[in-house]
């Protein structure tokens, strides 16, 4: 008896977290707004990917997007110019005082492009290119302003920088 009744609560717990993963999983993650898009994002979401995910979905020709939240891990880079690469550095459970960023296109393929500035709970911020970002515990907001024009990004030497290209709106460039 007692056997049937233990496995009874183990089926109905492993049922709960089951179902209330799945419907963490099937939250909806965006929405469309007057000017672009609302992103919100949940705990464990990685925010470049979930980005980049968004502009393919939408088919988004190019947009700049600002945003807060917590972060779970934010892992930011210095650019080195002489090395031609970032020194990446991650802070673990931040808050986001600010992201701002733009999306491009690099041939067939989003390129976001993100800065922030993360706050640990002694109030020192950090800041700069920032390379990954996941989501902590809480949420994290993202308002995307969709642009009409597609633009590309592209390396440009002698940094080998991924710079964004702007097409000519005067003859005389």
């Amino acid at each position: 008896m007692i056997k049937k009744i233990a496995t009874l609560l183990l089926f109905f717990l492993f049922f709960n977290l089951s179902h209330a993963q799945k419907n963490d999983a099937e939250k909806c993650r965006y929405t469309k707004t007057a000017q672009g898009f609302l992103m919100v994002l949940r705990e464990g979401d990685n925010v470049l990917e979930l980005i980049e995910k968004l502009a393919k979905e939408q088919n988004i020709p190019s947009a700049n997007f600002t945003g807060i939240g917590f972060a779970q891990d934010a892992t930011f880079g210095f650019y080195d110019f002489n090395e031609k690469k970032f020194h990446p550095k991650t802070f673990n459970k931040v808050e986001m005082g600010s992201i701002t960023g733009s999306v491009a296109w690099s041939g067939d393929k989003p390129s976001i492009h993100m800065h922030g500035v993360a706050t640990d709970d002694k109030f020192d911020a950090y800041g700069g290119h920032i390379l990954g970002l996941k989501v902590g515990t809480g949420s994290m907001e993202i308002y995307i302003t969709v642009n009409a024009e597609k633009l590309e990004r592209k390396i440009e030497q002698p940094l080998n920088a991924n710079v964004l290209q702007l097409p000519c709106i005067d003859s005389k460039k």
